[in-house]
C-alpha cells in the first residue's frame, strides 16, 4: 500500500501532556499563551466541577477566565457564533476546551474564526484558507474517544441545511493537548461505549485508508491493540483507572493517526446520520463499522488480517482471510456486548430513514471521506449500504 518514494507530512499539537492528574498543569501552560481565558465546556462538565476546577488552576497562575457552557449537543454553527461573541466581548486571549469532542471542535472553530473572520463553513474543503495564526487553544478531553485534542479537523453542523461540515486545515490543531485519564472516570457506560468505538473506528479507518503511511500505521496499530484490550473492561468497570489510562492513550494515538492519514467510509456515512437523526457520532460509527468492513474486506484483506491478530488469542495458524473474518466478527461481538443497537432499534422509522437516503448519499460523498476507503462505493452501492445498516444484526 505504501509507496517508498512518497513524501508525507505529519502534523500534531506543539505540546501533548498526558498522564494522571495532568489537568492540574493547565494554568502553567495557559499563562504562556494569554492573560485571560475563555473556557468552552458544557452543563455536564460544569455539574461535575471540571469548569470550576479549571478556573481555579488558572487563577493560581494569575489568569482570569470566563466560561461559555452552551455546548449542549454535537457541535453546531450557532455554538461557534455564540462562543465567538463572548470571546470578543470579554477580550480573551486564549481558549481552553474542557469536555468531549463537541466542546473541543467548537473551540477549534472559534480560535480560527476569531482571527481569520467569516463563517466557519467558509473553511470547508479549503474554500477559505486560514492564513492568520488562530487564537491559542488548549484542549482537555474528558472522554477517551474522539481524539479531537490531537487533530487538525473540526466537524460542525450547518443548522441551515443539516449538513455536518468536515473542516480540515493545519491551523485547527490545538496548541496544547492535556490528556488526563482521571477526567474520564465520570463517563457512564453508554458514553464509554460510544466514545471507545469512535476511537476504534478512527484507528481502523486510518490503518486501511488509501492515505495511510508508516507513521500513521504505527499509531493506528498501537491504538487498536490498546483499545480492544481495554474497552470492555472500562465499559463493565468504569473505575479501573489503569484501563481508563490505556483507553485515553489509545484514543490520543488514534486521533494522531487519522489526522495524518484520514478517516474513510464509516465516517463519511456517519456524519449525515448524525446531522439528520441526531444519533451521537460514536454510536452511528458503531452502527456502521461491521457492515462497512464487510463491504471493504476484499480490497484490504491483508490490513484487516493484521488487525485480526489482536483477537487471535490462541495464536492459531490462520489464513489472511480467516484473520480478516475474525476481526470483523470480533468487532460485531464488541458491539453486542456494549449494547450497540441498529438504526431501527434506535427508534428511527424505516420510511423516514429511507426517504433521507438520497440526501445522506450526496452528503456522504461530498464530505470526501468515502474516497479514502480501500473500496470506493458508487452512488448505488452507498444507497444499498445505508439500507443494509438500518436493521443490521451484529
Amino acid at each position: 500500500m505504501i509507496q517508498p518514494q512518497k513524501i508525507f507530512t505529519v502534523n500534531s499539537p506543539s505540546t501533548i501532556i498526558y498522564g494522571r492528574n495532568s489537568f492540574e498543569r493547565v494554568g502553567e501552560y495557559a499563562k504562556k499563551l494569554g492573560a485571560k481565558a475563555l473556557i468552552i465546556s458544557d452543563p455536564i462538565m460544569e455539574s461535575l466541577g471540571y469548569v470550576v476546577q479549571c478556573s481555579s488552576y488558572l487563577k493560581e497562575q494569575g489568569l482570569e477566565a470566563v466560561s461559555y457552557l452552551g455546548v449542549k449537543s454535537e457541535p453546531v454553527d450557532t455554538y461557534v457564533s455564540e462562543g465567538l461573541e463572548l470571546f470578543q466581548a470579554e477580550d480573551c486571549e486564549v481558549i481552553i476546551s474542557v469536555g468531549g469532542g463537541s466542546c473541543i471542535d467548537v473551540a477549534k472553530a472559534i480560535a480560527v474564526v476569531a482571527t481569520n473572520g467569516g463563517y466557519i463553513g467558509d473553511y470547508m474543503k479549503m474554500q477559505k484558507i486560514a492564513e492568520i495564526t488562530p487564537i491559542p487553544h488548549i484542549a482537555i478531553p474528558t472522554t477517551a474517544g474522539t481524539g479531537s485534542e490531537a487533530t487538525d479537523a473540526t466537524v460542525i453542523t450547518n443548522t441551515t441545511n443539516d449538513v455536518k461540515m468536515m473542516i480540515k486545515q493545519p491551523v485547527f490543531l490545538p496548541n496544547v493537548a492535556i490528556v488526563d485519564p482521571v477526567l474520564t472516570l465520570t463517563s457512564p457506560p453508554s458514553i464509554t461505549a460510544a466514545t471507545g468505538i469512535d476511537a476504534l473506528s478512527h484507528a481502523i479507518e486510518s490503518y486501511i485508508s488509501r492515505l495511510a503511511h508508516p507513521y500513521s500505521d504505527m499509531l493506528a496499530l498501537s491504538a487498536v491493540e490498546l483499545i480492544v484490550k481495554n474497552i470492555l473492561q472500562v465499559y463493565e468497570n468504569g473505575d479501573d483507572l489503569g484501563a481508563r489510562e490505556a483507553m485515553s492513550i489509545g484514543s490520543l494515538q488514534a486521533g494522531l493517526s487519522f489526522s495524518n492519514a484520514s478517516v474513510a467510509l464509516v465516517h463519511g456515512m456517519s456524519r449525515p446520520i448524525g446531522a439528520l437523526f441526531h444519533v451521537s457520532h460514536g454510536i452511528s460509527n458503531a452502527m456502521l463499522l461491521p457492515a462497512v468492513l464487510e463491504y471493504s474486506k476484499d480490497a484490504c484483506i491483508e490490513r484487516l488480517a493484521d488487525l485480526g491478530k489482536f483477537f487471535n488469542k490462541e495464536e492459531k495458524d490462520l489464513s489472511k482471510e480467516e484473520l480478516a473474518n475474525l476481526f470483523i466478527d470480533s468487532i460485531k461481538e464488541l458491539c453486542k456486548k456494549m449494547k450497540i443497537g441498529n438504526l431501527q432499534e434506535w427508534g428511527i422509522e424505516k420510511d423516514t430513514f429511507y426517504a433521507a437516503i438520497p440526501k445522506m448519499t450526496v452528503d456522504a460523498l461530498a464530505s470526501g471521506s468515502p474516497g479514502n476507503n480501500p473500496k470506493i462505493p458508487t452512488d448505488e452501492e452507498l444507497v444499498e449500504l445505508y439500507k443494509k445498516v438500518y436493521d443490521y444484526e451484529f
